[in-house]
């Protein structure tokens, strides 16, 4: 979170993680992770569930979904990204503000940058960085969906051959 001018806190990963182990311990090191599992399990679920629900639809009547066609993966891996970060990105804000508070700044956790984000920024604070993310949401998972189907396809054709 340092920027490129002015004095730098940290020469690098390395040394940001020894000063954090220095200044907190192990707990300054996993600051957020519960925050992080609070956003990717129910972001992860929406995401895998949308993806296979998505490919069930656009599947054409008495056809497999294993050869469901590129363009058709495309949309579903597409969607199910932007489905995804409609549900993460509230917890994702509220992590990284925790995560880049002071240490004593919100004792309470989570709750407290919550409220400090409503009260100061209003509901939609929570969905900053909106517009950014949904335009990178689409091609990025569109792509990532496609690069495993085409793997998928790639190893049953391998075993298909040894059979």
């Amino acid at each position: 979170v340092q920027t490129g001018r002015g004095d730098r806190k940290y020469s690098g990963p390395s040394d940001c993680v020894k000063q954090l182990y220095k200044r907190s311990g192990l707990a300054g090191i996993y600051k957020g992770t519960g925050l992080t599992l609070l956003r990717d399990i129910p972001a992860n679920g929406v995401y895998f569930l949308s993806y296979e629900w998505l490919k069930e639809i656009l599947t054409p009547q008495g056809e497999s979904v294993a050869k469901l066609s590129t363009p058709r993966i495309l949309l579903a891996g597409g969607m199910a990204g932007i489905f995804n970060w409609m549900v993460a990105i509230p917890a994702d804000v509220i992590k990284s503000r925790f995560q880049t508070a002071p240490d004593t700044k919100y004792p309470s956790g989570f709750r407290d940058v919550l409220r400090e984000l409503i009260r100061e920024e209003g509901f939609t604070s929570l969905y900053k960085g909106f517009t950014a993310v949904m335009l990178r949401a689409f091609p990025a998972n569109a792509a990532c969906f496609l690069g495993f189907e085409l793997g998928m396809r790639f190893i049953d054709w391998i075993c298909a051959e040894r059979d």
